[in-house]
């Protein structure tokens, strides 16, 4: 009876590692029709409910791409098909326009024994299982059949995404999904994963298995932090606290008063209600402790907020804004980062607007004006999800900015979060007043040293915290104001400045244009108004002014 019971376990112990394996088989026909009737509700829902699917793709694009994967869904295997459905979706390009791996259980993808993050310093495994441990540290050199920087650009073709920091959000999680490397052809084998990692200075190949499903994601909170049963994350023997913004990623908006700092920290983690505290509560609760402490400065936290209901933005605006203790330069902070999303946005978009804030950290995963409220589209066969977004959210059409950028760059190395430091609250809490560019440039222009300009323009971008201000901007305003002066001699020098290190930029060759036309230098006018329109031929002022001078006899 023993040896039959031995031998029923070891049958059904084979039985389940045989279920766990992932095929990398074709569909069979019945299965393929399924697939195929998907595709085809998928790309008749698609354009009704969303607000426009063609704002970055013509409707041919999105037919021929639809024709394409019908005709190869026989000879792929499920994996492949969803991720070649992800793949089209995500050519609408837009972050609430996706099918989502991270979000959707009838997906059902696995995860390798690793977590992934771009730190600072690179892609680097934060966490692993408790068998992986010696991994935990490594940075990733090579993933499959690629170098790392090639894979990113393989799987950023399957995510939705409002900017390039919404694709390292989630490229580090399709990273470790074994079906989307083999679906991707970063490996041959969805069951066995080859990547190449580098620690301590020594390089060496793993090989890695799924070890289960992939861990869901909330659609609001980045939870993604959070520790795993059964795994070693960097933090675990850190000597330092751990940092307060991953303090209580859960709890949906708190704070605390830090008295040696005179510092008071909120994080709102999801714009919302709790079941057991309004947000309009709150944030008379916000209001009260700033006027019953010595509050030297408020910090609020949106590094893990990807959004929840935009209307409740609302009372925390209201009170930020009567907060006339703290809502000055230097007084107000607000941490953002590549989880800042969604309705996050708007509340970073009116903070922007209404109050004087200083913007801490990494930009936001969202952008001003943008596609949003996202519609479920439940397929019918394969109960898979895909969300289109319904609604345009525009509040100035003449902001075309990717997202909102901080005015003090932080971003987090594998070194700071292993020893849990938090880069951006220590930048607020040594903050000190800083000129701006525009400034700077002012000074050393009164100098009448040429080099003096360069130099400061130089060393200002060097600065890391200058990281993601759009100095080009300051450069240019500086240029209109001497213009404006009849300084035209010194206003063409700030626009070359500004040509050169911006190169890419039609508005500093239509600018150094305008100085050369009013220096009436016709022939060097010409030159850059038609240098700014190869760059962008849709600059309606260079046109114009190029179209003026060429009219002059």
């Amino acid at each position: 009876m023993r040896i039959l019971v031995s031998v029923a376990a070891i049958v059904l112990f084979v039985a389940t590692l045989a279920s766990a394996q992932i095929s990398s088989s074709p569909v069979d026909k019945i299965e393929a029709e399924k697939w195929r009737a998907d595709l085809r509700f998928m790309a008749e829902a698609m354009p009704k409910y969303h607000k426009n699917l063609f704002h970055s793709m013509t409707r041919d694009q999105f037919d021929a791409a639809v024709q394409e994967l019908d005709r190869k869904i026989p000879t792929l295997a499920r994996h492949r098909i969803i991720v070649e459905l992800a793949r089209i979706v995500a050519r609408v390009g837009d972050g609430h326009t996706n099918i989502a791996p991270t979000r959707d259980a009838k997906i059902g993808f696995h995860s390798l024994p690793i977590k992934l993050y771009y730190f600072a310093d690179g892609l680097i495994i934060r966490s692993a299982t408790k068998d992986h441990a010696d991994l935990v540290g490594a940075s990733v050199v090579q993933i499959g059949n690629a170098p790392t920087a090639k894979a990113f650009d393989v799987v950023k073709q399957l995510i939705g995404r409002d900017n390039e920091m919404d694709l390292k959000f989630f490229a580090p999680f399709l990273m470790s999904m074994p079906e989307v490397l083999h679906a991707v052809g970063l490996i041959d084998d969805p069951n066995e994963a080859a990547f190449v990692v580098e620690k301590n200075g020594q390089q060496r190949s793993v090989k890695l298995k799924p070890v289960g499903p992939v861990q869901l994601l909330p659609p609001d909170t980045d939870l993604s932090w959070l520790p795993q049963t059964d795994w070693v994350d960097a933090r675990d023997t850190a000597k330092q606290p751990t940092p307060l913004w991953l303090t209580d990623p859960q709890n949906k908006f708190w704070l605390r008063y830090l008295v040696d700092q005179q510092t008071l920290y909120v994080q709102l983690n999801q714009i919302g209600n709790k079941d057991d505290e309004s947000m309009e509560s709150f944030a008379k609760r916000l209001l009260e402790t700033i006027d019953a402490n010595p509050v030297a400065r408020l910090v609020v936290d949106l590094r893990l907020n990807r959004g929840g209901n935009g209307d409740f933005n609302r009372p925390i605006l209201r009170a930020l804004i009567k907060a006339n203790k703290v809502d000055q330069k230097g007084k107000l902070f607000v941490i953002i980062g590549r989880s800042t999303w969604s309705a996050a946005q708007f509340l970073v978009n009116n903070l922007e607007d209404y109050t004087e804030a200083i913007f801490v950290g990494e930009p936001t995963g969202g952008k001003r004006n943008s596609y949003g409220d996202s519609r479920r589209i439940t397929l019918p066969n394969s109960g898979v999800t895909v969300r289109v977004s319904t609604l345009w959210w525009q509040e100035d059409e003449r902001d075309k900015r990717q997202w909102k950028a901080p005015d003090l760059a932080t971003e987090l190395t594998f070194k700071d979060y292993e020893n849990n430091v938090d880069p951006a609250l220590a930048v607020v809490l040594q903050y000190t007043t800083r000129k701006s560019l525009n400034e700077l440039l002012k000074e050393a222009s009164s100098s009448n040293n040429s080099g003096a300009i360069a130099e400061t323009f130089k060393r200002w971008r060097r600065d890391p915290l200058n990281k993601y201000i759009n100095g080009e901007s300051q450069v240019n305003r500086l240029g209109y104001e001497l213009l404006a002066g009849k300084q035209i001699d010194r206003a063409i020098e700030i626009f070359k400045l500004n040509s050169e290190q911006y190169p890419e930029s039609a508005n500093t060759f239509d600018s150094l244009g305008d100085a050369y036309a009013a220096h009436g230098d016709t022939a060097l006018a010409i030159k850059n108004y038609e240098r700014a329109l190869l760059l962008e031929p849709t600059n309606s002022a260079a046109k114009e002014s190029l179209d003026k001078l060429r009219a002059k006899p």
